[in-house]
């Protein structure tokens, strides 16, 4: 130790201060609300459902947690709220031709971008990503943008048409 030519260190060299806390990105979190079930947290797939809080659920996940009777049910605070069936909505949503996660081959080792949605909205050709906002209508259950519905400002769905 020492007559080496090196320098003596300082403490602030030697100490770690806490490390920092590690920030979500809020992009991800958001195309994530969009392409994994609320509840399972596996990829939606249809049938899905939303509640009146805007989560999206598969419909199998859902009736899956009212049947389970058991006390200790996995991620229970996220459904809290729901009761029965009939507090969820089943969705009518528009796929989007652009996607290509399940028909192209994937080997693990190609990039799968979260800005492409599965779904878009009919009218405008929004894509669901968490960029833009999304509403469906309680009578049907059609999903449009709200960019949509304050450009067509009327209360009939322009999918089924009641």
């Amino acid at each position: 130790m020492g007559c080496d030519g090196g320098t003596i260190p300082k403490r602030h060299e030697l100490v770690k201060g806490p490390k920092k806390v590690e920030k979500v990105d809020k992009n991800a979190e958001l195309a994530a609300r969009w392409k994994y079930c609320a509840l399972s947290q596996e990829k939606l797939k249809r049938p899905i459902v939303a509640c009146e809080l805007g989560r999206l659920y598969n419909k199998d996940a859902i009736i899956e947690y009212l049947l389970d009777k058991s006390a200790e049910r996995p991620n229970a605070e996220v459904v809290a709220h729901i009761r029965s069936i009939k507090d969820v909505k089943e969705l009518n949503l528009t796929d989007n031709p652009a996607w290509e996660g399940e028909r192209r081959n994937i080997k693990g080792d190609c990039y799968e971008d979260m800005h492409c949605a599965v779904f878009i909205c009919p009218v405008v050709g929004l894509e669901m990503n968490g960029k833009h906002k999304f509403l469906y209508l309680q009578t049907c259950g059609c999903v449009f943008s709200e960019r949509a519905l304050k450009e067509v400002k009327t209360e009939i769905c322009h999918k089924v048409l009641y």
